[in-house]
């Protein structure tokens, strides 16, 4: 067999291997996975003792996610971890969680819900446990945290770009005539090129509405500041550590969209042979380029705060970019739930 062939054959198989592997990792068919020693079956498999970490860390803020990883401990000592964050051979659909307060999807990842008001003084509970293994289970409970960094942002929406212009049409080229010396005839002119379109303006930028935000205190040894966002009928709640934690209420005016691109003129149509030859014809002018849209204007931003929050204003971030400037005050606000 040539040597040129067996290299042939044995990169198409080479190429089809990976290809049936990316099929079994796009399909997540378990069994040929298994088989491949790709993931394991836990009814299948000894195991001794399990625990779970989170490891992006211990706590988990309002609105966030974090995946959750679960070891496991065969009796060699030798360790499983599970798919997903785990990178390991163990199938999520092999275990069962049970949770409190926090969410579980069937991927092992865990999301608090964003409004504080629903966890605010509980603690995210997590049981899990394995069918095929009943007498193992492990525990976890999930403090919260608050020294996140928020975003409120009722911006205006950014405008739609202008159309682009159309080309124009290239001019044709002029016919051919005769370079006989004996019956010489001039090549005709080749046709002028059409102008391009001019492109279109883009469109203005959406407005901000005008935004509430009302700041409470809630004392003890570690203080945090109850916020509320309201703005057109939408309302958001925070509870942030200002010690480390923010939260920037935004009210831009939306941006202005781009201008269109102004057509290309047509090229001129080439002469025609002959004697003499023609003359080009002239290029079509390019299309003027649109204007890009104004932007909208900012919402004007209010920030009402209790007094005991005036020192740990400076977690509280304001932005009404071509609006009025953001507006403080002081007065007393009480607990906002």
């Amino acid at each position: 067999m040539p040597v040129q062939f067996r290299n042939s054959r044995r990169a198409r198989l080479s190429l089809a291997s990976m290809s049936m592997l990316a099929l079994i990792m796009l399909t997540g068919c378990s069994s040929l996975q298994v088989h491949l020693g790709m993931k394991v079956y836990l009814d299948k498999t000894p195991v001794t003792s399990m625990k779970a970490s989170l490891p992006r860390g211990p706590a988990i803020g309002p609105g966030e996610k974090s995946p959750l990883v679960v070891t496991f401990t065969q009796p060699d000592g030798k360790t499983l971890q599970t798919e997903g964050a785990g990178q390991g051979k163990v199938m999520w659909k092999d275990l069962q969680i049970t949770a409190t307060v926090v969410t579980a999807n069937q991927k092992g990842i865990l999301t608090l819900p964003g409004d504080p008001r629903i966890s605010d003084g509980k603690i995210p509970h997590v049981a899990i446990t394995v069918p095929s293994h009943p007498d193992l289970r492990v525990d976890l409970d999930i403090p919260i945290r608050y020294d996140e960094r928020y975003t409120a942002n009722f911006s205006g929406s950014a405008g739609a770009s202008g159309m682009n212009g159309i080309d124009g049409m290239d001019g044709a080229s002029g016919s051919t005539g005769s370079m006989d010396p004996n019956n010489p005839q001039p090549g005709g002119n080749g046709g002028n090129g059409t102008n391009g379109s001019d492109g279109g303006d883009g469109w203005p930028g959406g407005n901000a509405p005008p935004v509430q935000v009302q700041v409470a205190f809630r004392s003890g040894s570690h203080p945090l500041l109850q916020v509320e966002v309201s703005a057109t009928g939408h309302q958001k709640f925070y509870l942030i550590d200002p010690q480390g934690g923010s939260l920037t209420v935004k009210a831009d005016g939306g941006q202005g969209g781009s201008g269109g691109r102004g057509g290309r003129g047509g090229h001129g149509g080439a002469g025609g042979m002959g004697s003499p030859s023609g003359s080009r014809g002239m290029d079509g002018s390019d299309g003027r380029n649109g204007s890009d849209g104004p932007p909208g204007r900012g919402g004007q931003i209010t920030v009402t705060y209790d007094p005991q929050a005036k020192p740990f204003l400076t977690a509280i971030h304001a932005s009404s970019r071509n609006g009025p400037a953001p507006v403080f005050r002081e007065e007393a606000v009480a607990p906002l739930w």
